[in-house]
C-alpha cells in the first residue's frame, strides 16, 4: 500500500501540459441607450438657453426712465419731541496692570 500523502509519481505526467482558460462573460446589453443620449442632449440646450437668457440681459424690458420720486414722511413739528434717554454714569478709575521688569540674564 502506498502512502496517500506522498505525490504521484513524476513518470505517469505528461511532459509538456497547456492550459486554456477561456472567460466567457454572460451576454448582457452593455453601453447606454439611446434615450440617455436624449436627456443630456436636452439638458445642454436648456442650459445653453438659460446661459442666453443670463448673458444677454434676458431681452426683459428694462425701464429707460431713471427719475425717483422719494416721499419721507416726517414727524409734525406740532408733536412732542421723543423722550431723553438718560445719561451714563461715570466709569471708575481703574490702575493700569504694572508689568514686571524682566529678570537678569543667567550668567553662565
Amino acid at each position: 500500500m502506498t502512502d496517500p500523502n506522498m505525490p504521484p509519481p513524476r513518470d505517469d505526467r505528461p511532459e509538456v501540459v497547456h492550459h486554456t482558460t477561456i472567460n466567457n462573460p454572460p451576454a448582457e446589453r452593455g453601453g447606454g441607450s439611446g434615450w440617455i443620449g436624449f436627456l443630456v442632449g436636452g439638458l445642454l440646450v436648456v442650459l445653453v438657453i438659460i446661459g442666453i437668457v443670463v448673458f444677454s440681459n434676458g431681452g426683459l424690458s428694462r425701464a429707460t426712465d431713471t427719475k425717483v420720486d422719494v416721499d419721507v414722511d416726517l414727524p409734525s413739528p406740532s408733536l412732542p419731541d421723543a423722550p431723553k434717554m438718560p445719561d451714563l454714569p461715570d466709569l471708575p478709575e481703574v490702575e493700569p496692570p504694572t508689568v514686571p521688569s524682566p529678570s537678569p540674564a543667567p550668567a553662565n
